[in-house]
C-alpha cells in the first residue's frame, strides 16, 4: 500500500506541474517549447530522461558478471556528446530544424526523410517499451500480483498516467518535469546508497574504500581482444551509442532544441554529458556494496543481475524508507524517459510522416494513438524479455538505430546524392546483412560482436548509399 501511495502522491506533483506549465499551449509549446527553456533546466531533466528505470535496475547488478567495466562505455559518452554538441547541432540549429530527420529531406530526398522517421519511430517505440517494463514488471512483481491487478492493467494504467501530463504541452511540461524527475532519482540513490552502507556498518568514507578495494571494482579490459568488456570496443561503442541514441534521436534533440540558442544547446549538451560518468558510477557502486551485504548476509546471490537491487530494496530487507526512495526512484527515472518517448513519437509522425504540423486535432488524436502502441509494445517485450534489459536494448540499438547512424554520416561527410527511391530498400537490408554477419563469423571463428554492431551496421548502410549515390550538383 505505501508503494501505491508513493506513486500516487508522485504524480499528483507531476500533475500540478502540468497544469501550470500548459497555460496558452498550443502546437508550437507541444512541439518546440516556444524555443524559451532554460539550458540548466534541460541539462539537469536530460540526466534522468538518459538513464531511465532500466539503469536503475541493470547497472548495480552488472557488477555481479562484469564489474564496473560498463564505466568504459560511459568515457566513451562524453566524447559522444561533445561530437553531438559541435558536429550535429550547429547543423540542427542553423536550418531551424523541429524534427530532426526534416535535414535528409533537403539533402538525400522525400524518401530518405520518411525512411530516417520511421526508424527512429521503430527504435523509439522499442527500446522506450524495454525500459518502461521494467518499471511496470517490478510494481507487478512486489505489489500489485499480491493484490490479484492483472500485468495489462498494471502497463494501461501507467501509461494512461503518462498520457494525462503530457496531453497538453508536451515538451515544455516535460522541461520541467524531468528536472523534478531526475532530482527525486538521485536524492533516492543516494539515500539507499547511504542505507546500504549502514546496514554494513560503514560510513560513507569507509564505503568508498571498500568499494575501491572490492574485486568487482575492476573497470578497465585492456588484455583480452576477444571480449566484449576489451576497452577499445567498450570506448568506441560508447561514443557510437551517444551519436545515435542522443544526436540521431528526436526524443533526445528535441529538448534540446527548445532552448534559446545554439550556445545554450551546447552548453546544456556538454554539462549533462559530463554528468553521465559520475552517475553510472554510483550505480555502479550500489551494485558492489550491494554484493557486499549479499555476502554479509549469508544469501545467495541472485541468478540474474536485474534481481540484486530489488532483493532488498523491494522486499523491505533495508526497511520501508528504502522501499519508498526505490519506488520513488524507480518511477522517477522510467517516467522521465517514457513520457518524453511519447512526446517525440507524436511530434515526429504528425510532422515527418503526416506532415501535418499545425494540425492540433491531428496531434492529440496520434498522441492518444502512440499511448495504445506502446502499451501493446511493453506486453510484446514480456514475451521476449531478456536477463539484462540493457543489455538486450544495446543490442536492438545495433539494429535499428545503424541505418540512421549511416545516412546521417553519408549526408554529412559527402557531397554526394543518392537514388532517393532505393534508400528504405538499402536501410532494411543492412540491418539483415548485419545479422548475417554476426552468426557466420560466430559459428566459423566463434567471435561474437557486441555492441559494435552498430558501427557495422552504419556502415553497411554508408556503402549502400555510396554505390546508389551520384555526384550532387
Amino acid at each position: 500500500m505505501m508503494i501505491l501511495v508513493t506513486i500516487l502522491a508522485y504524480f499528483c506533483v507531476l500533475l500540478l506541474v502540468s497544469r501550470m506549465t500548459s497555460r496558452r499551449a498550443d502546437n508550437d509549446t507541444f512541439y518546440r517549447g516556444n524555443r524559451r527553456s532554460p539550458w540548466y533546466l534541460v541539462a539537469f531533466g536530460m540526466i534522468g530522461a538518459s538513464i531511465s528505470g532500466v539503469t536503475f535496475i541493470s547497472v548495480p547488478g552488472w557488477v555481479m558478471g562484469i564489474d564496473m567495466t560498463y564505466m568504459q562505455t560511459c568515457i566513451g559518452f562524453i566524447f559522444g556528446y561533445l561530437a553531438v554538441a559541435f558536429i550535429l547541432l550547429p547543423v540542427y540549429y542553423k536550418h531551424h530544424l523541429t524534427t530532426i530527420y526534416s535535414y535528409l529531406k533537403g539533402r538525400l530526398g522525400g524518401r530518405s526523410y520518411r525512411t530516417g522517421a520511421a526508424f527512429f519511430l521503430l527504435s523509439k517505440m522499442t527500446g522506450a517499451a524495454a525500459r518502461f517494463y521494467v518499471v511496470c514488471f517490478m510494481m507487478q512483481r512486489f505489489v500489485l500480483d499480491q493484490m490479484g491487478v492483472p500485468f495489462p492493467v498494471t502497463v494501461v494504467v501507467m501509461v494512461l498516467l503518462i498520457w494525462v501530463y503530457t496531453r497538453r504541452s508536451g515538451i515544455r511540461t516535460l522541461v520541467w518535469t524531468d528536472t523534478l524527475q531526475t532530482l527525486c532519482m538521485f536524492a533516492a540513490l543516494v539515500l539507499i546508497i547511504i542505507h546500504v552502507a549502514d546496514a554494513l556498518d560503514m560510513s560513507v568514507g569507509e564505503a568508498v574504500q571498500a568499494v575501491a578495494a572490492d574485486e568487482h571494482s575492476r573497470m578497465f579490459v585492456f588484455d583480452d581482444w576477444v571480449s566484449k568488456q576489451n576497452f577499445w570496443k567498450q570506448f568506441f561503442s560508447g561514443i557510437f551509442i551517444v551519436i545515435v541514441m542522443t544526436g540521431l534521436d528526436q526524443d533526445m534533440m528535441q529538448k534540446n532544441l527548445t532552448c534559446r540558442s545554439l550556445r545554450d544547446a551546447q552548453k546544456d549538451m556538454c554539462s549533462y554529458g559530463v554528468a553521465f560518468v559520475p552517475a553510472n558510477l554510483l550505480f555502479l557502486a550500489l551494485g558492489v556494496l550491494l554484493v557486499l551485504l549479499v555476502q554479509r548476509t549469508g544469501s545467495p546471490l541472485p541468478a540474474s543481475g536485474d534481481d540484486l537491487l530489488p532483493m532488498f530494496a523491494a522486499t523491505g530487507q533495508l526497511g520501508q524508507t528504502v522501499v519508498v526512495l526505490f519506488t520513488l526512484g524507480l518511477v522517477a527515472a522510467a517516467f522521465s524517459s517514457a513520457d518524453s518517448a511519447l512526446t517525440s513519437l507524436t511530434t515526429s509522425f504528425c510532422i515527418d510522416i503526416r506532415q501535418k504540423p499545425d494540425d492540433e486535432q491531428l496531434r492529440r488524436r496520434v498522441h492518444i494513438g502512440m499511448s495504445v502502441v506502446f502499451v501493446l509494445f511493453v506486453l510484446l517485450f514480456r514475451l521476449v524479455n531478456s536477463s539484462s534489459v540493457i543489455d538486450a536494448i544495446y543490442v536492438m540499438c545495433g539494429y535499428t538505430y545503424g541505418p540512421l547512424l549511416g545516412m546521417f554520416a553519408y549526408a554529412l561527410l559527402t557531397h554526394r546524392g543518392v537514388n532517393d527511391r532505393i534508400v528504405p530498400y538499402i536501410a532494411v537490408a543492412s540491418p539483415l546483412l548485419c545479422f548475417a554477419i554476426d552468426q557466420l563469423t560466430a559459428h566459423f571463428t566463434g567471435y561474437r560482436f557486441g555492441y559494435e554492431l552498430l558501427m557495422l551496421n552504419g556502415l553497411l548502410t554508408f556503402v549502400g548509399l555510396w554505390l546508389s549515390g551520384v555526384v550532387k550538383k
